[in-house]
């Protein structure tokens, strides 16, 4: 399929239903290691996303995300709307005035937004952060992005989002709320990577 502003629009109010539905999950993982309203942040943050879109949708993908960076930054709160509203951000820059998006260009997005997080939060691999997520993430966007199309880009990235989610269990967290608690902090799943994971896996989706 073609991944035009319209495309890119629909996948981003698929992505709000899929926050808004696992609102209690992240929730309950922030209650765990942090302020417990992550999934409550983010769904506030997408519900006002599809507002938006619905009165209107930007002319260019890159004009979409930049919506969804400037939304997500006035409305999400705690440390996720700063964290995300920098990453669309960045993919916006990075994918710039095109009129359609193909895999090359989606891996590119995608490791902006990556180093945005990584310049904004100054968390690395192992800190029990979403960017143990989004970092591999990001390695196998790029690894099939030579050749492979905008679907096979994003669920590489889906999968290795969800094997990098899951590996922040045992972790001990050194970034954020969640290192406060220290040794305390293992055994838990981070939410930021989790919904970065769910984002991921919900475009992944609606690419195919």
């Amino acid at each position: 399929m073609e991944c035009t502003a319209e495309s890119v629009a629909e996948a981003l109010r698929a992505v709000a239903a899929v926050v808004v539905e696992h609102r209690d999950e992240l929730n309950r993982l922030d209650r765990a290691i942090g302020d417990g309203d992550h999934g409550e942040n983010m769904a506030r943050g997408f519900t006002a996303l599809v507002s938006k879109l619905d009165d209107h949708v930007p002319s260019s993908p890159g004009g979409v995300l930049k919506l969804v960076a400037t939304t997500l930054i006035s409305t999400v709160g705690g440390a996720a709307g700063p964290l995300y509203g920098t990453a669309f951000l960045r993919a916006a820059t990075s994918v710039g005035d095109v009129a359609s998006l193909d895999g090359a260009v989606v891996a590119a997005a995608l490791r902006a937004a990556l180093d945005g997080v990584v310049a904004r939060g100054k968390a690395e691999l192992g800190d029990k952060t979403m960017v143990d997520a989004l970092t591999p993430a990001v390695a196998m966007a790029e690894s099939v992005a030579v050749g492979g199309g905008v679907a096979e880009v994003l669920s590489a990235a889906a999968d290795a989002a969800e094997l990098g989610a899951d590996s922040t269990v045992p972790l001990v967290a050194r970034k954020g709320r969640a290192s406060y608690l220290g040794e305390r902090s293992a055994g838990h799943l981070d939410p930021g990577a989790r919904s970065t994971s769910l984002l991921l896996r919900t475009f992944a989706g609606r690419a195919r």
